[in-house]
């Protein structure tokens, strides 16, 4: 096994040093390669042709901002040992590895009843008894039940590493400069009080910019309407393909691993099918809607080949609810169109909520760290932008539907 000192280029942060035997063999491990057939931003490519960066460069990210961010803090005065440095990298190196295919667009779809979350758990677990107990306090810190809460608030928290890394590199990829947030000057202004992670005062307005900046890029990328109708579609071709084999139509996906988990029945034990989990990728899910364009089944063929040949449903982002007279005058208009029962057109014809607040202060806060030694959430500072406005939640409609007159051909038999 490789242990000496190694260097990744990266795009984003230059070069990033991994020189630990433990957080290398982490890295070398399969369960953490798999996370480079897995895209960061799923169906984000298709409005933003540059984000296909994956989910292994995201945690690399994080890793690098996480040993800046504990540098950071040691100046300060803050204690942390080697071990607890090298575990607080692990858990962030580590914390998205549960993600299955296309992320969070299939999750709870794919295998219903378990977070991504609850996933990177069991992995952590598995590679922590073939690593003869090496990452316990790297679990420990992730789960959050270390005797230092700001370790786990550096890995989740409104203000962690995770997400300076997420909107940093996204932003970067898509090109969306809203995006961008000065992370290296909200790393510098960290601190501890009370075994607590805050932010020191003169970071507010970076906090501000950093909130405003994650509020845009939900809206702007994360949920721009074509991605989120794309990421629907991919969510109902795997429904299709579902209720099609439960009631005794042949679906066969071209990966067996990918298969395994599309003709069960109920939701399998991950516990017991870690390894078979661990083989799953996006190309699997991919391979399987290219070799169901031409299915019998003419909506799931259907479906598969808009998304083959970037041919999406249209879509609508409005304030009010869709209303159910028009969702069912277009789901007729499609059954007569392509021959198919109304019930079926339920799947080219769809509508639904998308949501996002950027800070809830019931959720785990940001602390602002004041000269006199106080500390105050941000929403409760002194004219501070977040208490008027970004603290609400912000709800928005879509509606998905196919026109029968751009529809040409969509439902004839290919020729092959």
């Amino acid at each position: 096994m490789q242990t000496g000192r190694k260097i990744v280029n990266d795009p984003v942060y230059g070069f990033i040093t991994i020189n630990d035997p433990l957080v290398f063999r982490v890295i070398s491990h399969r369960y953490y390669q798999r996370l480079r057939r897995i895209q960061q931003m799923a169906f984000a490519q298709l409005v933003y042709p540059g984000a296909v960066h994956t989910r292994l460069h995201h945690s690399l990210g994080a890793y690098h901002l996480m040993g800046n961010a504990l540098a950071e803090l040691r100046s300060k005065g803050v204690e942390i040992t080697a071990e607890e440095e090298t575990a607080a990298k692990i858990a962030i190196l580590l914390h998205d590895v549960g993600h299955g295919p296309y992320s969070h667009a299939l999750e709870q779809t794919l295998i219903e009843g378990i977070h991504h979350e609850q996933l990177s758990v069991l992995i952590m677990e598995a590679l922590n008894k073939e690593m003869n107990g090496a990452l316990s306090l790297a679990i420990c810190i992730f789960r959050g039940n270390y005797h230092k809460p700001f370790l786990h608030q550096l890995i989740s928290g409104q203000l962690d590493v995770d997400r300076m890394d997420y909107l940093t590199r996204d932003s970067f990829f898509t090109g969306v400069s809203e995006g961008v947030i000065g992370y290296d000057r909200i790393l510098k202004m960290l601190a501890v009080h009370d075994g607590e992670l805050v932010v020191e005062e003169k970071a507010i307005y970076t906090i501000e910019k950093f909130l405003v900046s994650r509020r845009l890029m939900y809206w702007q990328v994360y949920l721009h309407k074509t991605v989120l109708c794309a990421e629907k579609m991919l969510v109902n071709i795997i429904r299709r393909a579902r209720y099609l084999i439960n009631y005794g139509t042949a679906v066969t996906a071209p990966s067996d691993v990918l298969d395994f988990f599309l003709q069960k029945q109920s939701p399998p034990d991950l516990s017991e099918q870690l390894d078979r989990f661990c083989q799953l990728d996006d190309f699997d899910v991919m391979g399987a809607i290219k070799s169901w364009t031409n299915h019998p089944d003419k909506v799931l063929a259907a479906l598969c080949r808009m998304i083959v040949d970037r041919r999406l449903l249209k879509v609508r982002l409005q304030a009010d609810p869709v209303s159910d007279s028009l969702i069912q005058e277009k789901r007729n208009a499609i059954a007569a169109y392509a021959g198919i029962s109304v019930e079926d057109a339920s799947y080219l014809v769809f509508s639904g909520e998308a949501s996002n607040t950027t800070y809830d202060p019931s959720e785990e806060r940001i602390n602002i760290l004041f000269k006199d030694g106080t500390v105050r959430d941000i929403s409760q500072v002194d004219n501070a932008l977040i208490q008027h406005n970004l603290s609400r939640p912000v709800k928005k409609y879509y509606f998905c539907f196919l026109n029968p007159e751009t529809a040409s051909g969509l439902f004839d038999s290919m020729p092959y």
